[in-house]
């Protein structure tokens, strides 16, 4: 899920933007020691590859977090694994679970993709067949949405995480913390809501970033699969790519393995910032994987060598659309199109990088692969009581991400 301000607000349900407005600080796992700083690389790290840069870069991106944020970086190039810390006081172990937020989305696009190799399910099969009357109401109508429109965000359906209702209850995150809605409920909500547009066959797509669309895609993953979304990401990514220090959360609030405190910059109970590790709200396909640097390097670099899919079915996932219909995310994201659950971006360097963000309640992850998987760079950011600048914060990890990609030496 993601926190809701127009520049974080994929993934976390309207939440966040309930519960404070554009955080997008996430703690930075600390540096050496206790001290301020960026971290040196630990055991298993190789000389070159970028070191100095990304210990700079790391720096940078907990500067831009106003210094409240904690930064853990990690860059993988065929045996060489270069990493990074930055942040004050107790440092975020190297191998620590964070929420990857709408990173999910990725996990969850390579499910409904190998669903439909198998034959189990169309891309251009509609919501209505598998869902029938879910999508319907207030101009809605699954009858004319695909799941393509699903997983590219064609679909021009409310999301769900804007709901003023949804996000006025979430503004008492300790009552609500440990909610599950069921995914259903939450596209009833948007349901409440007219759609920004309805695709037209044959049309030019138009596009609009929306957290409904992966929930109805897990619902229908479900159905054409024959298990519960979660256990399908665990069968058939997690396990065959021995992602160890990877979850899905489901329901369960607590946070598995090393992990760092994640405090937003509100007063809780005992007025102190308010603690929000632990909460049930990001359990859906939508943003319900937690994971570590490690891991996501190694899904991503598996995703793009064909360890998931194969060559046409991940041709169809690079495939991207303009995105026309949501400034809030041309902001965030000036450059690249949008595939099914990947975004595409320039690199300086030449050539393009495919990723997925994540943000939500105070977690934020910032990923990058190269188009040959050759090397892969995963950021996470986690708050630390802080409120950062999020045009500043996107701005140096892009720029992070931008030099461990083009394997800037330093």
């Amino acid at each position: 899920m993601r926190i809701r301000t127009r520049t974080t607000r994929r993934g976390t349900a309207a939440l966040t933007v309930a519960v404070l407005v554009g955080l997008t600080g996430a703690q930075y796992a600390g540096a050496a020691g206790a001290g301020d700083g960026p971290d040196r690389g630990h055991g298993g790290d190789r000389p070159g590859a970028g070191r100095k840069v990304l210990r700079q870069d790391v720096a940078a991106v907990r500067t831009a977090g106003g210094g409240k944020v904690k930064v853990l970086a990690e860059v993988r190039d065929g045996r060489t694994r270069v990493r990074a810390r930055a942040g004050s006081g107790r440092p975020v172990p190297w191998n620590a679970r964070f929420r990857a937020a709408s990173t999910t989305k990725t996990f969850t696009s390579v499910v409904l993709l190998q669903l439909a190799d198998e034959g189990k399910l169309s891309l251009d099969d509609t919501v209505e067949k598998w869902l029938p009357g879910m999508v319907a109401g207030n101009g809605n109508d699954g009858s004319r949405i695909t799941v393509r429109d699903l997983l590219r965000q064609t679909s021009g359906l409310y999301d769900y995480v804007e709901d003023p209702e949804l996000a006025g209850a979430l503004r008492d995150f300790d009552t609500h913390r440990h909610d599950a809605t069921p995914a259903a409920s939450y596209v009833a909500v948007a349901m409440r809501h007219r759609p920004l547009f309805t695709p037209r066959p044959g049309g030019t797509p138009r596009w609009a970033y929306s957290n409904t669309n992966y929930l109805l895609a897990g619902l229908i993953a479900e159905k054409a699969g024959g298990l519960p979304w979660r256990e399908q990401v665990e069968h058939r990514v997690i396990a065959p790519l021995g992602l160890r220090g990877t979850r899905v959360t489901g329901a369960n609030p607590f946070m598995p393995g090393p992990h760092a405190r994640v405090a937003l910059p509100i007063p809780g109970k005992d007025g102190k910032p308010l603690d929000v590790t632990e909460h049930s709200l990001q359990h859906g396909a939508d943003s319900a994987v937690i994971s570590t640097t490690r891991d996501l390097d190694t899904f991503f670099r598996a995703l793009m060598t064909g360890k998931l899919l194969p060559r046409d079915r991940l041709a169809q996932m690079k495939e991207t659309v303009e995105r026309t219909d949501d400034p809030e995310d041309l902001a965030a994201w000036p450059e690249g199109g949008y595939g099914l659950g990947l975004r595409d971006n320039p690199l300086s360097c030449g050539g393009r990088y495919r990723h997925h963000e994540g943000d939500g309640f105070g977690s934020y992850t910032r990923t990058g692969v190269t188009e040959d998987g050759r090397r892969a760079v995963t950021v996470s950011i986690t708050s630390d009581g802080g409120l950062p600048d999020q045009e500043r914060l996107n701005a140096a990890t892009r720029k992070l991400v931008d030099h461990a990609l083009c394997g800037r030496d330093g």
